[in-house]
């Protein structure tokens, strides 16, 4: 039987205004140190959590549950995690499971800051595990997030299922899961609204599968951006299929800084896809450069190989639905096209290729232009 250690025993109280995080700390520090598997519990209410809160292991067993019924609130004033760069965060921990709950950020007044052009801080990610492996995230509800609502970061085996993520699509890099230096991660059965890439997947990611995520607003499923660093770890083996994407700027998209960098693409695989009004369904952009500073007029280092594109349908609100800039250095190589299906305004959409080589079959609109 497992060992439960509710919250309120320790002090938190379901008001919304009491700060509970010292509550929080100390259910978990019993859970931690518990030898047998052990829940800490969150009851219905909402649960302020006023200042940042590191959940630390290693712990004594590897079957951890955080059971959450309840709301857990974040200060309305940025100012106060914002700084610390995380909200909630796991670091150190094997077999955690978070499930349930909403946590609310209420990232709104510095999203405000960001967009007066003031100086402001970049903002709290809402949840992280960190240095961690066999993690599983249920059913939880992100919303409103400073920055990043969840990142997955050097950890192994992670799996996040029915994940609903909700910020405003003017919110400023508000990414709904980033995943980086992290194998074996598995995305299911989500739902992400924000302000950004709906899921970014940063350098040193590998063996990742991410299946039936419907994506909007935001900036589409994104590898990368990869290539800021001369030497930085690649992306490889990838799966996203049966997602769709309601008017999003991007749907799949792969970017890389146009600069000197040993990173890589390779073995990407996106099937099933729907495309709903977005503005650029299949993007691989080689020539980021954002501000114009210390990348002008330089190839990307990137090497992008192995991409494979099958049975994407739906529709572009750019004429030019297949975008292809790749490196003139280095440039894509075995990019196949497989079944795609893309219209503009009721007619076939356009194809833009520079760059880049590889195949097409089946039935492909735009006419490939590889």
């Amino acid at each position: 039987m497992a060992a439960t250690f509710n919250v309120m025993s320790y002090g938190a109280k379901p008001d919304g205004h009491t700060n509970s995080a010292n509550a929080f700390l100390a259910a978990w520090a019993q859970a931690c140190a518990s030898t047998k598997p052990a829940t800490v519990y969150v009851p219905k209410g909402k649960f302020s959590i006023a200042n940042q809160v590191a959940f630390q292991g290693p712990c004594k067993n590897t079957a951890i549950v955080v059971s959450i019924d309840g709301t857990l609130v974040a200060p309305s004033n940025y100012q106060a995690v914002a700084a610390a760069g995380n909200w909630l965060i796991f670091e150190h921990v094997t077999g955690v499971t978070v499930s349930g709950g909403i946590l609310d950020a209420q990232g709104t007044s510095l999203w405000s800051c960001k967009a007066s052009k003031k100086s402001c801080p970049s903002g709290a990610t809402t949840l992280e595990f960190s240095n961690s492996e066999n993690i599983v995230i249920s059913g939880l509800t992100s919303l409103n997030s400073q920055m990043f609502h969840i990142v997955i970061n050097a950890c192994r085996n992670a799996k996040l299922q029915g994940v609903r993520i909700s910020a405003s699509g003017t919110s400023p890099n508000t990414d709904g899961i980033h995943v980086q230096s992290s194998s074996g991660v598995t995305i299911l059965n989500s739902k992400i609204g924000t302000g950004d890439d709906c899921v970014s997947i940063g350098p040193g990611t590998t063996n990742m599968w991410v299946e039936n995520v419907a994506c909007g607003p935001g900036h589409g499923i994104s590898i990368g951006s990869l290539g800021k660093d001369l030497q930085e770890d690649g992306v490889q083996n990838v799966t996203v299929k049966t997602s769709t994407f309601v008017g999003t700027e991007n749907g799949l998209r792969i970017k890389t800084w146009g600069r000197p960098s040993n990173s890589f693409v390779r073995d990407i695989f996106f099937q099933h896809s729907i495309m709903q009004n977005v503005q650029n369904p299949i993007l691989i952009d080689q020539n980021y450069c954002p501000s114009n500073e210390n990348c002008p007029g330089q190839a990307s280092g990137v090497r992008i190989s192995h991409v494979i594109y099958q049975d994407i349908h739906g529709t572009s609100t750019d004429p030019v639905a297949v975008k292809f800039a790749c490196s003139k250095k280095y440039p894509c190589s075995g990019i196949q096209l497989q079944d795609v299906k893309l219209t503009y305004r009721n007619q076939p959409a356009q194809a833009s290729c520079s760059n880049a080589g590889g195949t097409s079959s089946g039935y492909v609109q735009p006419a490939s232009c590889l």
